[in-house]
């Protein structure tokens, strides 16, 4: 989302460390990344500190920010916490030595019948975060895990493997979330997210945001807590983007859903920096000082996620997107439609479109990722391919009038993009095709046209938006603008502006979306309904409502 703020001021640090290197492109890959991890005060990666703590010695609870699993493959998952015994503190309450942390993996929750266990080392320089690959499971299980630190136990996580690639899987059900502004209001949703009978969870972007929380967190307008002044600026350091996550991953309810399933995690800008474009900064900054920036934002996004190791950075850059499979039911192609886009034509926002969106030359993932999807799809031997992702995929005009304005910073703004997409799926022959999305804090429901100014054009997809959790506060049902995109999107079969999340079934006959909403996060306890209900049948795309 397009956000109107005023220039950061960066700290003394980033500029320091952005007049000794020079542009990205001047640089050898391992210089690049050298060159910024040193302007970070990051030691080269998985380097051990001289000491080792003994955890005994930890006297208050390091589990503060609670535990974790994701990416879901069939013979393994991966495990993660962080020892946090004071999370607003720089340094989490611990000294700069390395950690033992053990953890257990057991097929029941009373943890009697064990699986696997181990010891893993949480190393200072990645902020005493544990990512655990745990390996040589059986496809198709639910287990549960925990760690220890000394005398500490974390809670209980839930999480399973998925079924193995060549399984007649017969359904899936899935969640996807995305936009978690910690000062818009509670996170409601993830509390009945939690309780929800669901698979797997795809966070499809904006898990953090970088703009300053007060001491009352915003609108939650806290009355018992105070909340440091150390979130009370704009995240631009390394410091900053880690204690921004212990904000946020310090709520309950984000906790608890993360306990219940394993995630899916993609990230879109505010991650980093709102709608930033590759290398290219929202606000006139040298590209050298926000590459720095961007690499403190990747380090801390993967020290605070459930991400394997090939996900780890280097310096600025960040492989990110990845393929998951859950038997021959489905695929999934995890995009990043931010790191490797171009920028957005004609000044970005809301803008008449000209040539430039049309330029082929311009990407909205890049042309190694776009190859990379398109040969997924073509080898893909799945029922349902799916792609969760960050932007609107479909055709959003926001007028009557024609020409109409579009989002810049959608695929509407890259609309050559867009079509090699289309047309790689219709060439793999992807038959049933769903396109998952965050970012625009409103739940849509879209049939994707071959043509999308032409109603009678072939259905080639759906696309499933899932509303925020909290951004952009309460909402409501019905925007002020509801009637003008119902009418000027004619492929547009819902919209709905409240917080929430959505489920969508897999089956071999259907897929069934179900929009969950809460009617309030400005005060925790909101009850959640189902705002609608759409299915679309294998073999014949198109929403329909259930």
């Amino acid at each position: 989302m397009t956000t109107t703020t005023a220039p950061p001021q960066h700290s003394a640090e980033l500029r320091a460390a952005a007049r000794h290197i020079g542009r990205r492109r001047f640089l050898t890959v391992t210089g690049a990344a050298a060159a910024l991890a040193f302007s970070v005060n990051l030691p080269a990666a998985g380097t051990a500190s001289a000491a080792e703590l003994d955890a005994r010695k930890i006297t208050d609870n390091p589990f503060t920010l609670g535990v974790a699993s994701g990416d879901p493959r069939p013979d393994s998952v991966l495990l993660w916490t962080r020892l946090a015994p004071a999370p607003y503190q720089p340094d989490s309450g611990l000294p700069a030595q390395r950690i033992t942390a053990h953890w257990e993996l057991a097929h029941d929750e009373g943890f009697t019948r064990i699986a696997r266990r181990g010891a893993a080392i949480a190393y200072p320089e990645f902020h005493h975060t544990v990512h655990v690959e745990v390996a040589n499971l059986a496809a198709d299980r639910v287990y549960y895990y925990r760690f220890r630190a000394g005398t500490w136990i974390s809670g209980t996580g839930r999480t399973r493997t998925a079924p193995a690639t060549n399984a007649a899987a017969s359904s899936l059900t899935l969640a996807a979330v995305s936009c978690q502004a910690y000062t818009d209001g509670y996170y409601t949703p993830y509390r009945h997210l939690a309780q929800d009978d669901v698979d797997v969870v795809f966070h499809l972007g904006d898990y953090l945001y970088e703009y300053a929380v007060n001491s009352v967190g915003g609108y939650r307008n806290y009355t018992d807590r105070t909340l440091p002044a150390v979130f009370n600026r704009e995240t631009t350091t390394l410091e900053d983007y880690r204690l921004r996550y212990a904000l946020f991953k310090s709520d309950p309810d984000l906790m608890a859903a993360h306990a219940a399933h394993p995630f899916v995690v993609t990230w879109d800008d505010h991650e980093t920096e709102n709608n930033y474009a590759d290398d290219i900064p929202e606000n006139s900054v040298p590209p050298e000082e926000f590459l720095l920036r961007r690499a403190s934002a990747y380090r801390a996004y993967w020290e605070n996620q459930p991400l394997r190791l090939p996900q780890r950075p280097v310096g600025p850059d960040m492989q990110l997107y990845r393929r998951l499979r859950w038997g021959r039911l489905a695929q999934f192609d995890v995009l990043d439609t931010r790191q490797y886009r171009s920028n957005q034509a004609y000044g970005d926002g809301s803008q008449i479109p000209g040539p430039d969106v049309d330029d082929p030359a311009r990407t909205m993932t890049g042309a190694t990722q776009e190859r990379w999807l398109l040969d997924g799809w073509r080898d893909s031997t799945a029922l349902w391919n799916v792609v969760p992702q960050q932007v609107t995929f479909s055709q959003r005009k926001f007028d009557l009038t024609e020409p109409s304005r579009v989002s810049m910073d959608a695929w509407d703004g890259y609309r050559a993009s867009r079509r090699r997409v289309l047309d790689g799926a219709r060439a793999a022959g992807v038959d049933n095709l769903m396109v998952l999305t965050g970012d625009v804090h409103v739940g849509y429901g879209f049939d994707i046209k071959d043509d999308f100014d032409d109603p009678d054009s072939a259905t080639l997809g759906t696309e499933i938006v899932a509303t925020s959790i909290t951004s952009g506060r309460d909402g409501t049902d019905k925007p002020a603008n509801w009637d003008t995109y119902m009418k000027a999107n004619p492929h547009m079969r819902f919209y709905n502006g409240r917080r929430g999340y959505v489920t969508v079934a897999l089956g071999e006959q259907l897929a069934r979306a179900d929009f969950k909403t809460v009617p309030y996060v400005t005060t925790p306890g909101a009850p959640v309904t189902t705002a609608a209900s759409f299915v679309t049948q294998v073999g014949d795309q198109g929403l329909r409502p259930a």
